[in-house]
């Protein structure tokens, strides 16, 4: 094995960044790793452009043999290269009952993503009935498939892996739109508790998570300007943790200072 470090080139807080980050912690690999964030708000860098073909789009991993992209294909080089045992399942059909199951992360990304940028109160119950919708999706898949007593199967996996990130983000749901999950989603509930207390998984916290998106609940993403605003809330100074919490109310007037966004 290589002890040339991994640097990935990320922005921060993105979902699929966090894939990569908990492969990583799951296989040991943290030692050969290096983060090197950049700020969502800006254009890209030309030697990052470079070293990408001309690709903006993150994370990038760059390797001993040159540059991957997308977050699935680096877990997948990851986990084939790293380590005796693999974190997706070797058997095939159980790595496709994990791959179904990470595959519905989309719809339900789309779903919550919509509620947090909603800005039409009048629309609310038919977001939040959506978004309910995609949840009843994931206890459905964990009552007709989950081998294990609280994962997918029996350990923190490639499902959990590839979900966990999208769960994360939805705390802004919680935290801008009062939204709760069913408590009737029981099979649910008890994997999303295992899956979010799971050692890999408090890279990046609550608080982390709902500051940076406060900008992205105002329909403001991929680092673009609030009316008004000169600072995006995902900028990466001043850091996250030297802010406030955002106001709860997203439609509230909040200037830069008030966010912390200022030096």
């Amino acid at each position: 094995m290589t002890t040339t470090p991994y640097v990935m080139y990320n922005f921060p807080g993105c979902p699929f960044s966090e894939r990569v980050e908990i492969l990583l912690d799951l296989k040991g690999l943290r030692h050969l790793y290096a983060d090197h964030p950049l700020d969502l708000s800006q254009p890209r860098p030309q030697w990052l452009l470079d070293k990408t073909g001309g690709s903006a789009q993150l994370p990038a991993l760059d390797t001993p043999q040159g540059v991957l992209r997308e977050s699935e294909v680096i877990m997948r080089y990851l986990d084939a290269t790293h380590g005796e045992v693999p974190i997706a399942r070797a058997d095939p059909y159980e790595h496709a009952i994990e791959c179904l199951f990470a595959a519905l992360s989309g719809a339900l990304s789309v779903a919550g993503y919509t509620l947090l940028k909603s800005q039409d109160p009048a629309r609310r119950d038919e977001l939040v009935a959506a978004l309910d919708q995609r949840f009843a999706a994931l206890d459905a898949y964990l009552l007709r498939n989950a081998a294990g007593a609280d994962f997918l199967f029996d350990r923190f996996g490639w499902a959990e892996a590839m979900m966990v990130p999208t769960l994360k983000r939805l705390w802004c749901a919680e935290y801008y739109e009062g939204y709760a999950i069913p408590q009737s989603f029981a099979r649910l509930h008890r994997w999303r508790d295992a899956a979010l207390a799971h050692p890999a998984a408090q890279l990046h916290s609550r608080e982390e998570i709902v500051k940076l998106y406060f900008d992205y609940s105002r329909n403001a993403g991929s680092g673009a300007l609030v009316a008004g605003r000169t600072v995006s809330s995902f900028a990466l100074e001043p850091h996250w943790s030297t802010r406030p919490w955002p106001p709860h109310d997203k439609r509230a007037i909040a200037s830069d200072s008030d966010l912390g966004l200022l030096p």
